[in-house]
């Protein structure tokens, strides 16, 4: 014979959070360790952080101090905010948050706050089950929890808000330079992507500057058909008809490319002093992509008229 399961509301078993079911998690601590793959020890009731009481505060076989804040409720912002607060006013390595019904921003802060590796954050669901006639037993589960791809994340999104913090350090300096030699790109305002840009005087062509980590680029950037692109390639042969005379009037080899991959062309200089990872050779950079801009600008100005 088999028995139904039966879930029973907490407050039927509990019928005080602090004085009955702290209590009893302080007493049965092993079945917190169990569910959550833990290994706690010396738990201590009511410990004081600021103006707050910790349900329970215990240390893991290390000596570390673990916090374990206690709901029987719904997930709540107020107890959210304790438990970060619990964590930073007692150096916890730790943090444990039980609670009836763990609602989804609140398991996405936990996600995130252990992205940040400063405490290992535990989010679990408290339920009370019995079969039949039974006496009613607890039933924890793991809701979100610390993990290795939890750490990988938060510092690969460390690593992209330090490259887009660098590339528009990069972009306010060579705006800057470029503002006294040109006024290309003088409406324009530093950005955390990887290219600034300004319209080339015809309609879907545009002046850009793009950066790497280490090199650079100026370009004309030839996008005007939005739709098969057939008319960005025969704008950019009708240019390359007088390739000889706007490299002359360049100074240099451009690369003429149809990006086969996109529907876009575009025609453009690399600049290899230094990219947004270089920042002690920024200035000697910026310095020459603006004056390969400025040179681009006047060789291919007089063939962009006639388009």
């Amino acid at each position: 014979m088999i028995g139904k399961l039966q879930r029973v509301k907490l407050r039927e078993v509990w019928k005080h959070e602090a004085l009955d079911f702290t209590t009893w998690l302080e007493n049965n601590i092993d079945v917190l360790n169990e569910a959550l793959g833990l290994s706690l020890v010396s738990i201590d009731r009511e410990k004081e952080a600021g103006d707050f009481s910790v349900d329970l505060v215990g240390e893991d076989e290390s000596g570390n101090v673990v916090i374990i804040e206690n709901q029987l409720e719904r997930s709540d912002h107020d107890h959210l905010g304790k438990l970060v607060t619990y964590v930073t006013a007692l150096e916890a390595k730790a943090a444990i948050w039980l609670v009836s019904e763990p609602r989804p921003e609140h398991v996405r802060a936990i996600a995130w706050l252990n992205e940040s590796r400063a405490a290992a954050f535990y989010l679990a669901k408290l339920e009370a089950i019995k079969i039949g006639d039974s006496p009613p037993a607890p039933l924890i589960t793991l809701v979100m929890g610390p993990s290795a791809e939890a750490v990988e994340a938060g510092e690969t999104k460390k690593q992209l808000a330090n490259r887009d913090y660098a590339r528009k350090k990069f972009w306010t300096l060579l705006l800057e330079t470029a503002k006294g030699k040109t006024k290309l790109h003088s409406g324009i305002s530093p950005s955390i992507y990887n290219w600034v840009g300004t319209s080339a005087g015809v309609q879907g062509l545009n002046y850009n500057y793009a950066v790497r980590r280490h090199d650079a680029q100026v370009e004309l950037y030839i996008d005007a058909d939005k739709d098969t692109g057939a008319g960005n390639q025969a704008i950019l042969e009708k240019l390359a008809a007088n390739k000889e005379a706007i490299e002359k009037a360049f100074g240099g080899e451009l690369l003429w490319e149809s990006l086969d991959e996109k529907r876009a062309c575009r025609i453009r200089k690399t600049v290899d002093l230094a990219g947004w990872q270089d920042e002690a050779k920024w200035p000697a950079a910026c310095e020459a992509l603006v004056d390969a801009m400025i040179s681009l600008d006047k060789a291919l100005r007089p063939y962009l008229k006639g388009l």
